[in-house]
């Protein structure tokens, strides 16, 4: 067991990266509300609001099943993981002094990871002080790093944005380019390259991702006219400018799916051929591991139904020991059948004797069955579906 420890913590030790402490008046979204009213409100509903674990049942809940099958301290699974969930974390790792303590249960309140992973500073997830506290993003890194390894900070009271005359009594403002010109090279920080503690890359959305069309045009809305900020800071009136929602929805976001795929049936012989086409820039599904895709097909004669089948379109993995796992302990995964971006995949079904026709249903699901079970998710979003589109066809 030790030298597991000491090997998965001298391996977690090369990613660490160099801390910028915020200061207090800087860490709460709140003080921020006081001039950014709209966008913090938007934000606050927001998933990037809820990346904290403690706000996150599938996020805790599968810190808790890492620690226990890797037998890593709770706390420094927390670490780990809070390189994008958390990436203003005041510590970025964790060693074999502090893991033999806590496996012993020698720990303290004020042992420098118990604070920061107790930290409030944190407890808001990703709030203002990550995105617009980013000064530098490292793509020459390798891309196993990510997330607070892949960035350096701003000093402390320094926020970055688009504007370039931007300016405010209480803070200090630097425009950065890539917010307006590759927004994208933002959102890929974290939102790429996902690996398992083995290395197993099982979600890539930066190699994936198809065309010009960026991440916040869908993710954070067009462009409309509004204040970034209320202050009355331009000749005794507030700005009025091009402005983006901060709601960042997602797969979360059932509204989002509606129609997000297209879905044509075709009657070939004795078969039916389903061809579901993607027209998103990135593959669906993606993000984390094991979110699924639901194809559900009815036969019928008349209205009664006189036969059905669903699909399920998601990935399996597997752990050490040939068991089933999660994507962040995988060592192996299953047939990628996700829809590729810009692309289409075609499945092929028998049709049923004296059907006269068929109706498809396509839906998206958080998490499957499989790591749903496994990780013993209650909460009711992980099992819902979410309406992507219907079709249907006479077989007579």
């Amino acid at each position: 067991m030790k030298l597991f420890l000491a090997s998965s913590l001298v391996v977690s030790s090369l990613f660490s990266a160099e801390v910028v402490e915020v200061q207090k008046r800087f860490e709460s979204s709140q003080k921020c509300k006081v001039c950014h009213r709209r966008i913090v409100e938007e934000w606050s509903k927001s998933w990037h609001a809820k990346s904290h674990f403690e706000n996150d049942e599938y996020f805790r809940k599968t810190l808790e099943y890492v620690s226990r099958k890797t037998r890593k301290s709770l706390n420094a699974v927390k670490v780990q993981c809070a390189t994008c969930h958390n990436p203003r974390i005041s510590v970025t790792k964790t060693d074999i002094d502090y893991e033999i303590a806590a496996v012993m249960g020698l720990t303290s309140d004020d042992d420098p990871v118990n604070k920061a992973v107790n930290s409030k500073a944190i407890s808001e997830g990703i709030n203002c002080v990550v995105c617009h506290n980013i000064d530098k993003i490292h793509d020459e890194y390798d891309k196993s790093k990510r997330g607070i390894n892949r960035v350096e900070w701003t000093p402390s009271g320094v926020m970055t944005g688009p504007y370039k005359d931007a300016k405010s009594p209480y803070h200090k403002v630097v425009s950065h380019e890539f917010m307006n010109t590759n927004p994208n090279k933002l959102c890929f920080v974290c939102h790429a390259n996902d690996r398992s503690v083995y290395g197993l890359v099982f979600t890539d959305m930066e190699s994936e991702y198809i065309g010009k069309k960026t991440c916040v045009s869908c993710h954070m809305g067009p462009k409309h006219k509004d204040v970034a900020a209320t202050f009355k800071m331009y000749n005794g009136k507030a700005k009025m400018r091009m402005v983006r929602k901060h709601g960042f929805v997602g797969a979360h976001t059932p509204s989002l799916w509606k129609d997000a795929l297209e879905l044509e049936l075709k009657r070939q012989k004795d078969k039916l051929l389903i061809k579901i086409k993607n027209p998103q820039p990135h593959n669906i599904p993606s993000g984390f591991g094991s979110r699924e895709i639901l194809v559900e097909v009815v036969y019928k004669k008349g209205s009664t139904t006189v036969g059905q089948k669903t699909l399920s379109l998601t990935r399996h993995y597997i752990r050490r020991h040939k068991k089933v796992g999660i994507a962040h302990l995988a060592v192996k995964q299953s047939k990628d059948t996700s829809i590729k971006a810009h692309g289409e995949k075609i499945v092929r079904l028998p049709l049923v004797n004296g059907a006269e026709s068929v109706e498809v249903t396509l839906y998206y699901r958080l998490v499957n069955d499989e790591v749903r079970t496994l990780l013993d998710l209650k909460e009711q979003i992980w099992s819902k579906k979410n309406f992507i589109v219907k079709s249907s066809l006479d077989l007579r």
